[in-house]
C-alpha cells in the first residue's frame, strides 16, 4: 500500500483540506446542534446515505475497536512493527485501517501509543490521515481509559485529577463537572474524542479487586450525581463519556480480567443499588455505555456475561432505562466473556444482544471474519449492522469528526497540562483527602515540634505519568513545606530486614509518616506499622488507597485517606498533614471493623477537620 506524509499536529497543512472532508459527508453536521426530532431525521437521512455506499467488509469494521502497538501511525518502532505483526497481522495503524476498515482504536500506555501531548496529537492526526485517504474513508473514533487516579493512560504533562473515590469523598458535582470538561479539553486537543469513564459502579463490596476506589462510593445517590456531573463535564468538552460497566459491577470479588464474576443482586436490588447511576448519565445525554462481563442472574438466568445478554442490553439499557446512544464492550480480551464462547462466537453474540462497538478483541481476524461470515450465513442481518453503524457515525458527527477531524500543536500547547489546569487538579484534591483519626490532634505535625520526618510505606507501581514513587513524591512536598524528611520504601510486603531497617532510621527523626497499600489482618504492613508505633514515635499513616487499611491498624493516632497514590492526591495529603490545608474529605464507603466485619468502624461522611 502506498504511504503518504502523515501530516504532523505542527503541520496541519499537510492533511487533506477541510473542504475535501467537509464534500464528502456534506451536511451531516449541519442541524446537529438543534435537538428537534427533524433535525436527527435529516441528519440521519445524510448518515444513512454514507451507509448505503458501504461495502459489507467496511461495515464490519465500523463496529471494531481494536489496539495497535506505536507511537506513529505510519513509522512505528521496530519491536511495535512486530508485535503488530504477531498479534494484528500488519505492520502499522495505517495498515491496520486499510485491511479491517476500522470505526475506532483504542489507546493505551503499554502499546506506546502515549508517549508526550504532541506525539499522541500527532498519531491521532496520521491514523485520522490514513482512514481517510481510503476510498469511503471515515474519520476514526480514538479512545482511551483516561479515568484519573489508579487508572489513567495520558499522563505528565497532561493534568492528572484525583480519582472517582476521592471525589466521592469531595462530594462536590461542581468539581467533578470541572474534571470532566478540563480533563476533556485536554483529551479532546490530543485527539481522543471517546474517553472510557466515568465509572458508574457503586461499590458496595470493600472485596472488590477491579473496582473500589475507581468508583464513587457506595450511595446510590450520591454516585448518580457525581457521575452525571463529570458527563456534563466531558461532553461540553465535545469528547464522548462513557459510563461503566453495565448493569454493575460494583458488588463482585472477581475481576473479570481474570475470572467470571456473578452478581446475586435481586432485581429490586439491582433497581436500587446499581441502577441509579446509569439512569443519571442517561438523563445527563451520556453518549457511550460500556458492558461489564458479569452475570447477574436475576436480569438474565441464561448464564451469559451481560456483554452477550439481549435482555440486559436490548431489554432494559435500551427498553425499559429508553437509551438509544452507543454501547460498546469492555475490552474481548478479559477472561469474563471468554468462559463460556469461543473468540469467533463473542462479537457474533454481542452483536445479537445489542451492542454497537466491539472492543479490543484478543484476535481481530478471528472477531472480524466471524462477523463477517455470519451476516453471510444469514445469522446477522445487514440491517442489524447499519443500527449499529448509524449510531456510531451519528456519535462522530456529534463530536464534529466529520468537518474538523484533525488537531493542532497550538492545540495541545493551548489546552494540555496547562498552569491554571494543574492548578485546578490541586484545588479539587485538598478538598479529598480524608482524615479518618486524629487523637490527641496529632495532626498537623508541626514543624516545630517535629521538624525531621521519616516518609516510609508501599511504593505500588506508579499509575502512568506521574512521578511516583509515593515515598519519595510525600518526603519532597514534606520538604517544600518546611520539614526535612527523607523516604525509604518499605514496599508492600516488607521482610523482617525491611523492617528493621525502618525501626532503626526512625530513632533519628521527630516522627514518621507511612504510607499503607490495601493492608489486610496479615499483612506485613501491619508488622511495619506496629514496630514503629513501639518506638514511641509519633506515627501518621496515609492510606493510599482503600480507605479500609484503618481498620486493621488501630493504634495510629493519625490517619489520613488519600485514595490514590497519584501525585496530586500525595502532594494534597501532605499539605493537610503540615497543616496548610484544613481535611475536608468525608468518606463515601463505609469502613467495616476488622475483627467484626457486621460492625461499621467509620461509617459514610464520616470525617474529622482541624
Amino acid at each position: 500500500m502506498h504511504h503518504t506524509s502523515t501530516p504532523s499536529a505542527g503541520n496541519p497543512a499537510a492533511a487533506p483540506s477541510r473542504r475535501t472532508v467537509l464534500a464528502a459527508t456534506a451536511g451531516v453536521t449541519a442541524a446537529l446542534t438543534v435537538g428537534q426530532s427533524t433535525a436527527q431525521a435529516a441528519d440521519d437521512k445524510h448518515l444513512q446515505r454514507l451507509i448505503s455506499r458501504m461495502s459489507l467488509e467496511e461495515k464490519v469494521g465500523q463496529l471494531f475497536v481494536s489496539r495497535v502497538y506505536g507511537h506513529s501511525a505510519t513509522a512505528p518502532d521496530q519491536a511495535d512493527i512486530d508485535a503488530n505483526l504477531s498479534e494484528l497481522g500488519v505492520r502499522t495503524a495505517a495498515e491496520l485501517l486499510a485491511k479491517y476498515r476500522l470505526g475506532g482504536i483504542i489507546y493505551f500506555t503499554w502499546a506506546h501509543n502515549t508517549r508526550t501531548p504532541h506525539q499522541i496529537a500527532d498519531l491521532s492526526n496520521g491514523i485520522q490521515k490514513a482512514s481517510l485517504d481510503l476510498p469511503r474513508g471515515l474519520p476514526v473514533l480514538v479512545s482511551t481509559d483516561q479515568e484519573h487516579g489508579i487508572v489513567a493512560r495520558v499522563g505528565r504533562p497532561a493534568t492528572l485529577f484525583p480519582g472517582a473515590m476521592a471525589l466521592g469523598a469531595g462530594g462536590s458535582r461542581a468539581d467533578a463537572r470541572t474534571l470532566g470538561r478540563i480533563a476533556g479539553e485536554e483529551l479532546r486537543a490530543m485527539g481522543i474524542r471517546q474517553d472510557y469513564a466515568p465509572v458508574a459502579d457503586v461499590n458496595v463490596n470493600p472485596a472488590n479487586p477491579v473496582i473500589g476506589v475507581r468508583s464513587f462510593g457506595a450511595d446510590p445517590d450520591a454516585v448518580a450525581d457525581l457521575v452525571a456531573a463529570e458527563v456534563t463535564g466531558y461532553q461540553r468538552a465535545d469528547v464522548a463519556a462513557t459510563a461503566k460497566h453495565f448493569p454493575g459491577h460494583g458488588d463482585t470479588e472477581v475481576d473479570s480480567h481474570y475470572g467470571f464474576p456473578v452478581i446475586e443482586h435481586t432485581r429490586e436490588e439491582w433497581g436500587r443499588i446499581d441502577a441509579p447511576p446509569f439512569r443519571a448519565a442517561i438523563e445527563a445525554g451520556i453518549d457511550s455505555i460500556m458492558t461489564a462481563h458479569i452475570m447477574v442472574p436475576a436480569l438474565d438466568s441464561s448464564g451469559d456475561p451481560a456483554t452477550l445478554s439481549r435482555p440486559i442490553l436490548t431489554g432494559i439499557l435500551r427498553e425499559e432505562l429508553g437509551y438509544d446512544g452507543v454501547v460498546v464492550t469492555d475490552s474481548l480480551g478479559m477472561e469474563g466473556v471468554r468462559t463460556k464462547y469461543g473468540d469467533d462466537r463473542v462479537p457474533v453474540l454481542a452483536l445479537k444482544a445489542g451492542v454497537d462497538q466491539l472492543l479490543n478483541p484478543p484476535k481481530l481476524d478471528v472477531a472480524w471474519n466471524a462477523v463477517l461470515k455470519a451476516v453471510q450465513d444469514g445469522e446477522l442481518t445487514e440491517e442489524r449492522l447499519d443500527e449499529s453503524i448509524l449510531r456510531v457515525l451519528r456519535l462522530k458527527a456529534k463530536l464534529g469528526l466529520f468537518e474538523s477531524p484533525y488537531v493542532s500543536a497550538r492545540g495541545v500547547d493551548r489546552a494540555v497540562g496547562t498552569r491554571a489546569h494543574l492548578k485546578e487538579a490541586d484545588r479539587i484534591a485538598e478538598r479529598t483527602t480524608t482524615l479518618l483519626v486524629n487523637e490527641g490532634g496529632l495532626l498537623p505535625l508541626s514543624r516545630r515540634e517535629h521538624p525531621r520526618l521519616l516518609v516510609v510505606g508501599a511504593d505500588p507501581a506508579s499509575p502512568s505519568g506521574t512521578t511516583g514513587p509515593p515515598t519519595g513524591v510525600l518526603a519532597t512536598a514534606l520538604t517544600e513545606l518546611g520539614f526535612t524528611a527523607t523516604a525509604l520504601s518499605t514496599g508492600t510486603a516488607p521482610s523482617a530486614a525491611v523492617v528493621d531497617r525502618a525501626v532503626a532510621a526512625a530513632q533519628d527523626v521527630d516522627a514518621v509518616v507511612v504510607g499503607t497499600y490495601n493492608v489486610t489482618a496479615t499483612s506485613a504492613q501491619k508488622t511495619l506499622v506496629e514496630r514503629l508505633l513501639a518506638t514511641g514515635k509519633p506515627v501518621v499513616a496515609v492510606a493510599v488507597r482503600n480507605p479500609y487499611d484503618v481498620a486493621h491498624l488501630p493504634g495510629v493516632r493519625g490517619y489520613l485517606a488519600s485514595y490514590s497514590w497519584t501525585d496530586v492526591e500525595v502532594r494534597a495529603a501532605a499539605r493537610v498533614i503540615a497543616g496548610k490545608v484544613r481535611p475536608r474529605g468525608k468518606l463515601p464507603v463505609p469502613v467495616q471493623r476488622a475483627d467484626d466485619p457486621a460492625r461499621v468502624l467509620y461509617p459514610v461522611g464520616h470525617g474529622l477537620s482541624y
